[in-house]
């Protein structure tokens, strides 16, 4: 029999081949996926910039319609997310992304103040178990000691689809076509892609490992008994209810929401900050507004390498939140200037993604199978509350002092509670 280090020299070159093909199979497809929802999620952020003039709609009536969103997220989030585990992943995104894909193109016809909250309520609808179904597929294609880069690299999407919506926003803005302002044809022309790449899903996903026709024989036994193993270590079988009951994840369910109440209020009104910040045109704003993003990328990808190489998770996700509290209130301090607290919002937005990679590899940590695809859903749909309550409260309370300087400190209260949530969390080995 081969010694530990003579077995471990044989089946290095194997694991290696093996993480490369599954990354150059999946991440690149997984990846634009994600960029064409934030797309079609966030899109209404730089439409915001006409859209609240040509219809009348005050900060409260736009802030309250952005949020809306995460309510109907929330209603189909778990059992969304339990069907890509124990049905099909591939069928399921597809489904989701045909069916938000209309729904965002619609979003462009609203007239009143209702029809803007219905679409939006609609496409939290038609979205819901995007995210957390592919954080559960991740888990199906990446071992423990891999998935935090993975992660990162799936979410880079986040910030890399502000970086081109940004562009993309400034040119459209600037259209008139047959009559229909460019904020209409923004909206409209970014729910084509969703539609096209949901017919594409169906043929190019593989659910699962053991199905993979495009891994070599070796590198399907190392994946597939590396998850076996790593799912055998786990806890005994756990039932659904019991692990939505967990108070493990009820905690990191708050975590989230006050990290996403920061994370999607800023995300929402990032634009309009910018232009009354800097008092530039519709389209220079859109271009500055993709700034921030250029610097979460490589931070988040670098965040979730680290992580993964020290096998640390609750430092590598507390810190960024609470940076990105500590610059809130700095911008709060010096909102009477200009270029400080624009810097400060670039500090926060880094500072929301870097904290992605570490936080959603932990779910996995603690439970397997079926129950930890049902707690990852509980988690994203408690979550991502925050995503109604941070835009909603900014607009309500910009709306009432005339300013974004206390809205702003508010989150900055939100992201330091989350960071100080995580450190209450308390892993097994």
């Amino acid at each position: 029999m081969l010694p530990d280090a003579s077995l471990t020299s044989l089946q290095a070159p194997v694991a290696e081949r093996t993480r490369r093909r599954v990354n150059r199979r999946l991440m690149p497809f997984l990846f634009l996926l994600y960029i064409v929802a934030n797309l079609d999620r966030g899109n209404v952020a730089f439409a915001g910039l006409q859209m609240g003039r040509d219809l009348s709609f005050s900060d409260a009536v736009f802030g309250f319609g952005s949020g809306i969103f995460f309510l109907g997220y929330f209603l189909l989030e778990i059992p969304g997310t339990v069907l890509v585990e124990v049905w099909s992943a591939r069928k399921w995104i597809a489904r989701i992304m045909l069916s938000w894909g209309i729904v965002a193109g619609a979003t462009a016809w609203v007239q009143t103040p209702g029809q803007f909250y219905t679409v939006r309520f609609l496409l939290g609808l038609a979205e819901a178990g995007f995210f957390p179904g592919l954080i559960v597929y991740l888990s199906h294609w990446y071992r423990a000691e891999d998935r935090s880069k993975a992660i990162a690299m799936f979410m880079a999407a986040i910030p890399a689809a502000q970086v081109v919506g940004g562009p993309v926003a400034a040119w459209l803005l600037r259209v008139n076509w047959m009559g229909y302002g460019g904020w209409r044809w923004l909206l409209m022309l970014e729910g084509v892609p969703a539609v096209v790449l949901g017919v594409v899903t169906l043929f190019y996903l593989t659910d699962r490992p053991q199905q993979a026709r495009w891994l070599k024989q070796d590198e399907r036994d190392w994946l597939v008994a590396g998850l076996e193993a790593e799912n055998a270590a786990k806890p005994a079988h756990v039932s659904i209810w019991k692990a939505l009951r967990n108070p493990d994840m009820l905690l990191l369910s708050a975590i989230l929401f006050f990290g996403l109440t920061t994370n999607y209020g800023l995300a929402i009104w990032l634009p309009q900050v910018v232009q009354r910040l800097s008092q530039r045109g519709v389209s220079e704003v859109s271009l500055l507004s993709a700034v921030p993003y250029l610097l979460a990328i490589p931070l988040m990808l670098l965040t979730g390498w680290h992580s993964d190489r020290t096998g640390e998770r609750r430092w590598h996700t507390a810190i960024p939140r609470l940076l990105a509290g500590v610059a809130l209130t700095v911008f709060y301090l010096t909102s009477d200037q200009v270029w400080i607290p624009l810097a400060m919002l670039t500090v926060a937005t880094a500072g929301f993604y870097c904290a992605h990679p570490g936080f959603w590899a932990l779910p996995t940590r603690l439970l397997g199978s079926t129950a930890a695809a049902a707690a990852i859903g509980m988690i994203s749909s408690l979550g991502n509350l925050g995503g109604f309550v941070g835009p909603y409260a900014i607009g309500f309370l910009s709306g009432r002092t005339g300013s974004f300087g206390v809205p702003l400190l508010a989150m900055a209260g939100s992201a330091f509670v989350s960071g100080l949530l995580v450190l209450c969390l308390k892993l097994r080995r």
